[in-house]
């Protein structure tokens, strides 16, 4: 929660407010946002966006990029993100999309696999994450939004 509480004080502070869409972590990360006091001075909008219908519709993600990427990859978080960033002018957007199983894997994209990506109007950073495929559905997605959530403290503060 320190991590957290950190990264609020730091958007209240600067006037920032923060977007999400969430596949794989179903609202979770935004669920974790919203546990902080004060949150509705920073909080914008959160979308769960599961199906790549949705991600289309919302977000404006391509279907050249699911087709030829697939919902989870890199360049699909990334259009998640910026579509987001389009949709709601938010400071802050971030996306999550991957395979939080127990199915659903494959040999090149297994289940533990997935990818996010923080946007902002001057960069934005995609990244990867990888946990073992036997971790148990809701630990996957609570390691998922918290490694999220280390990742924009890292961008933040170091």
């Amino acid at each position: 929660m320190k991590k957290l509480e950190s990264i609020a004080e730091y958007l209240i502070t600067h006037n920032l407010r923060i977007a999400t869409t969430e596949s794989c972590t179903g609202g979770l990360l935004s669920s974790k946002f919203t546990d902080v006091s004060g949150s509705s001075a920073f909080v914008h909008l959160n979308f769960v966006t599961y199906s790549n219908e949705a991600k289309q519709k919302i977000l404006g993600v391509r279907a050249e990029t699911l087709e030829n990427y697939g919902a989870v990859s890199e360049e699909c978080a990334y259009e998640m993100a910026s579509g987001l960033y389009k949709a709601t002018g938010a400071d802050i957007c971030i996306s999550t999309t991957g395979i939080a199983g127990p199915t659903g894997g494959s040999s090149d994209k297994p289940v533990g696999l997935m990818y996010s990506c923080i946007y902002t109007k001057n960069k934005s950073v995609t990244f990867q994450v990888n946990l073992p495929s036997e971790t148990q559905r809701i630990e996957m997605k609570e390691k998922f939004a918290d490694a999220v959530i280390d990742k924009l403290h890292e961008i933040l503060f170091m």
